[in-house]
């Protein structure tokens, strides 16, 4: 007998079994269940019934084997029988299924509950982070049609090293160097794209290639970065409880985190109100960066204005402030492979007007990055502080 052949009615019985008792569903316990419903199974169907049961009632039901398989990076379940990943080629339709929608449904409640969040029909829906890091996602009915949408982020336990992503085709042969550059300039910059483009891994991947002697403080709704780099302050929003209280929202991280004393201060997804603040602070001797929606690199200045005119910013000021802040947009695409690659690299400038626009410097190509006509400016910014000579790997 196998655990996907286990009597429903069976299982149904142990589960009661161990919620009167409030034992653990450790095999032993599994065993005497089994026992005093009658039924004597050998050690092996013990087992895989206990293991069973854990992982539905203390770990992730039948998702639990494609969130621990590590090429797996979205898991999504529109329906009982729709159950989706992503291994970063696009979505595939798997075999795994659950009983019926009232399982798919306690199965994100159950993870909410574990994330210290409340999802039920006065609250049906939930934006959370787990223990193990995914970041969890779920609406209930009748808000969701039909049946309970399920969305799971897999965060990597380390980030990607540059190297990985060179031979993943996300970053063109010899990308890496001017990457490098840019981080050992010190230039402030923003990772745009769309969702599921790749921005977190990214960011994650070049956040590790700064000095070991620099404080990076990362303000982040959901924490996902995950940089290898020795120090980093992890700062993380918290939503209001029942009553209203205790609610932190990413503007106040920012200001929190220009009290840490950063070398690099990172906004995870810059969406809101704390752009101003972000931009204030790369305007006074911090380095910043952080990621942006966009659906294109020329689109970031504007995505910034409407943020920060949201915010009360005028829009004269927040170009200034945007001009003398911000040098680098690195813009991430997917292709309808599902393959993540830097399509464009574009530096800043000012046009006639004081507004901010920005200029193509590289774009993807499969054997390098091709240069466009903001090359030399983009050359410029990654010279060494001294100006004498471009910075190694850049030439001309």
């Amino acid at each position: 007998m196998t655990g996907a052949g286990m009597p429903p009615g069976l299982l149904d019985g142990v589960r009661r079994w161990l919620a009167e008792s409030g034992a653990d569903p450790t095999p032993a316990r599994v065993a005497q269940a089994l026992r005093d419903q009658g039924r004597v199974l050998g050690d092996a169907e013990v087992l895989v019934a206990a293991e069973q049961l854990r992982s539905e009632l203390v770990g992730s039901g039948p998702l639990e084997r494609l969130l621990a398989d590590p090429s797996v990076t979205d898991v999504l379940v529109s329906a009982p029988d729709r159950v989706w990943v992503d291994r970063g080629g696009g979505l595939e339709l798997t075999e795994v299924s659950f009983p019926d929608a009232t399982a798919v449904r306690r199965l994100a409640q159950r993870l909410a509950a574990v994330a210290g969040r409340r999802l039920d029909d006065a609250r049906p829906w939930v934006d959370a982070r787990l223990p193990n890091g995914a970041r969890l996602h779920a609406v209930l009915p009748p808000v969701a049609v039909g049946c309970t949408c399920l969305s799971l982020r897999v965060v990597r336990p380390r980030a990607f090293t540059l190297e990985e992503l060179v031979a993943a085709g996300t970053v063109p042969p010899g990308g890496d160097r001017v990457l490098r550059a840019l981080l050992d300039a010190r230039l402030s910059f923003l990772v745009s794209g769309g969702t599921g483009s790749g921005k977190t891994t990214l960011l994650s991947a070049l956040l590790g290639l700064v000095g070991p002697d620099e404080r990076i403080v990362l303000a982040e709704d959901s924490a996902e970065l995950r940089p290898d780099h020795p120090h980093v302050v992890r700062l993380e929003t918290r939503p209001a409880n029942q009553e209203g209280a205790g609610l932190v929202t990413l503007e106040d991280l920012v200001r929190q985190a220009l009290r840490m004393r950063p070398d690099r201060l990172v906004v995870g997804e810059v969406r809101g109100p704390e752009v101003v603040h972000l931009l204030a602070a790369l305007n006074t001797g911090h380095e910043g960066s952080g990621t942006v929606h966009a659906n294109a690199a020329a689109d970031v200045p504007a995505r910034l204005e409407a943020l920060g005119t949201a915010a009360g910013l005028d829009r004269f000021a927040l170009h200034s402030q945007l001009a003398a802040a911000l040098s680098v947009v690195l813009h991430l695409v997917r292709d309808r492979n599902g393959r993540r690659r830097i399509a464009e690299v574009h530096v800043l400038e000012r046009d006639p007007s004081g507004l901010v626009r920005t200029v193509p410097a590289l774009r993807w190509g499969p054997e390098a990055f091709a240069r466009e006509r903001g090359w030399q400016r983009l050359r410029e910014l990654l010279r060494n502080a001294d100006g004498d000579r471009p910075r190694e790997g850049i030439g001309r």
